[in-house]
C-alpha cells in the first residue's frame, strides 16, 4: 500500500508502484494524489498546464538528466517532481510518500506575509479556517505532547 502525502492530502493508493526513488502512478492515481490532471499538454491544475520535459528523442521516455518519466500508461512523479525542483522524500518500509512545495514558491508566498490556508479544530472541536480571519491579525498557539 502507498500512501501520498500532498498539500493537505492524505491519499491510499493500492494500486501505485514503487522501487527505489521511483513512484509509478496513472492518471488518475495522480488526480487523487495531488489535483493534478495528467493530459497530453502535461500535467494540469485549472487553466495552469506543466509541460512534461522532454524525452529528448529517446523512444523509452528516458530524460539525459533524470530518471524515466512515463512508461506505458504510468508517470514516474517521484522523478517528475524532483526534476521540478520539488522536494520528495519517501519511506520505503511503510510506503509513505511526501510531495512538498520548493523553497522558491514559499518564498514567493512570504512577500505577501500572508500565511497559506489551513484549518483547525478549537478546544470545543469545532473548526476554524484561517482564511475566515483574513484581513484582521490572529495568533495561533501550537502545543504538542512529545
Amino acid at each position: 500500500m502507498i500512501t501520498v502525502l500532498h498539500e493537505q492530502r492524505e491519499t491510499a493508493l493500492p494500486a501505485a508502484l514503487a522501487g527505489g526513488e521511483d513512484l509509478w502512478l496513472t492518471a488518475a492515481e495522480v488526480l487523487a494524489a495531488t489535483g493534478w490532471a495528467w493530459k497530453p499538454e502535461g500535467l494540469c491544475r485549472g487553466d495552469v498546464c506543466v509541460p512534461l520535459p522532454a524525452a529528448e528523442g529517446r523512444a523509452d521516455g528516458t530524460a539525459a538528466a533524470g530518471g524515466q518519466l512515463v512508461r506505458g500508461e504510468r508517470l514516474n512523479l517521484a522523478a517528475l517532481w524532483r526534476r521540478t525542483g520539488q522536494p520528495v522524500a519517501h519511506e520505503a518500509a511503510s510506503g509513505a510518500w511526501a510531495f512538498g512545495t520548493g523553497a522558491g514558491q514559499r518564498g514567493a508566498g512570504l512577500g505577501s506575509l500572508q500565511a497559506p490556508d489551513f484549518e483547525l479544530p478549537d478546544l470545543e472541536g469545532r473548526a476554524h479556517r484561517l482564511s475566515d480571519f483574513r484581513g484582521r491579525r490572529v495568533f495561533v498557539v501550537t502545543w504538542a505532547s512529545w
